[in-house]
């Protein structure tokens, strides 16, 4: 999985890596038990400093998408703890669809966008 990371963008680094792994996740593109690169590869690889990947995967382990051992590394879980969203999530959703229907997006178009996520698709 190749990350991207948008240095210009307000949201910070290591939520980018964090939701790109998450969406990896979704997608099938990351496969539970699928190791993932050590905090220093990634860091190295993406170019940010390795305590900004080590913030992200703390917070996916914390969330229960990632395990991790000393000696095995950060794994991507073999089952991730259901539950649905958190508020807070529900609210982004909520924003999101409030800002494409504000843009003209239709609700078929927004409802087939969220389905082909939802199915790992796009």
């Amino acid at each position: 999985m190749i990350l991207t990371i948008d240095f210009e963008s307000e949201s910070p680094i290591y939520m980018q890596i964090r939701d790109q792994i998450v969406r990896g996740i979704g997608s099938g593109e990351l496969e539970s038990g699928e190791r993932l690169p050590s905090i220093r590869a990634l860091s190295d690889d993406i170019g940010v400093n390795p305590m900004t990947v080590s913030k992200a995967y703390s917070l996916l382990k914390q969330e229960g998408f990632i395990s991790s051992t000393r000696k095995g590394g950060s794994v991507v879980s073999e089952k991730i703890p259901e539950g649905g969203l958190d508020d807070e999530k529900k609210l982004a959703l909520h924003t999101v669809a409030s800002e494409a229907r504000i843009r003209g997006m239709g609700e078929r178009e927004f409802l087939k966008l969220c389905s082909d996520y939802y199915r790992g698709g796009a």
